[in-house]
């Protein structure tokens, strides 16, 4: 997600350097089913993984959750491709399956864990979680504790581990654009996001853009399938989320009828999983794992099967976010 301070920033959801549209191929549609709903009730999922003592990487974490054996991650679990809920109840996606291949490195579970995106920064430092992994955009102002809607420092900030890239895009209901066609066609409207999201923040600044007396009426919600009943039920005139989100709904919601890409994606940014400042052996073991399943083929074939492969990084990098 991309945030304002958290894209997903813990003020927002956004998601190194600029890469071309991601294209969600028709292995995506083949991998979820649906309309994407109640995937926000709270529980947890843990991945499958090997006795440590047969992952190669184990030694690398810090000892406490190498002897507990699972790393606590929250995650905002209602953004598919990238976590959601299945029909059976079982949190699955992008994030998940990576997660998975990650522990068979380093030889732990990684538990998710349900909650809304914009606390997952707050239940970090609360050590509720060990990491927070959901499509969170890397930012300066996350790594650096700012609120990006007042630039006022508000906590220690984050360190990321970057595994993938995305931009955020527009979407409509199918067949009734409203004209929209970029940002500044907002001016006039009403837009739903999800609240502190990098989708959140561009409208903001999109807003105070505006001229002729007209601003962008803009509605955040908890999730952002809320947001899209909201956009399905005529509520609003546009929604706004990370590219592989827009597209997935675009292609699953109500069979592929209810809404429309509309524009070009922009902001694109790294998405990464974030850890605590001062658990740099953490970060560090994540980083290792996660070049470990990119040098294996593992991460290549889970962001293939998901159909976001021009999404993909050839390597693992710390707080590239810009």
């Amino acid at each position: 997600m991309t945030a304002s301070s958290t894209r997903r920033t813990t003020a927002a959801h956004s998601r190194l350097a600029a890469v071309g549209a991601i294209a969600v191929a028709g292995a995506l549609l083949l991998t979820g089913c649906g309309d994407q709903t109640n995937d926000s009730d709270s529980g947890s999922d843990s991945t499958d993984t090997p006795s440590a003592s047969a992952a190669p990487l184990a030694d690398k974490l810090p000892k406490e959750i190498r002897d507990a054996g699972v790393i606590k991650v929250g995650s905002d679990i209602a953004y598919a491709p990238v976590e959601f809920k299945d029909s059976s109840g079982k949190t699955v996606g992008i994030d998940p399956d990576l997660a998975a291949a990650m522990g068979k490195q380093l030889g732990v579970t990684f538990e998710f864990e349900n909650g809304t995106f914009d606390t997952l920064i707050t239940g970090l430092r609360s050590d509720r979680y060990d990491i927070a992994m959901s499509a969170m955009t890397d930012t300066k102002d996350r790594q650096e504790g700012v609120d990006s809607d007042t630039g006022k420092k508000v906590g220690e900030g984050v360190d990321f581990v970057d595994y993938f890239t995305a931009g955020v895009s527009i979407y409509t209901k199918k067949g009734d654009d409203q004209g929209i066609k970029s940002w500044s066609d907002l001016c006039g409207k009403k837009i739903v996001v999800q609240r502190g999201t990098v989708s959140e923040d561009l409208a903001k600044a999109e807003a105070k853009k505006c001229t002729g007396g007209k601003t962008i009426s803009i509605e955040a919600f908890d999730n952002d399938q809320q947001a899209q009943t909201r956009l399905r039920a005529g509520g609003a005139d546009a929604g706004s989320s990370d590219f592989p989100v827009a597209a997935y709904a675009v292609k699953t919601s109500g069979g592929g009828n209810d809404f429309q890409l509309v524009g070009e994606q922009v902001e694109a940014a790294p998405y990464g999983i974030a850890v605590a400042k001062n658990d740099t052996q953490l970060r560090d073991a994540l980083k290792a794992a996660l070049d470990a399943i990119i040098a294996n083929g593992e991460y290549d074939k889970i962001i293939t099967k998901w159909g976001v492969a021009d999404g993909a990084v050839k390597e693992a990098t710390i707080n590239g976010g810009k």
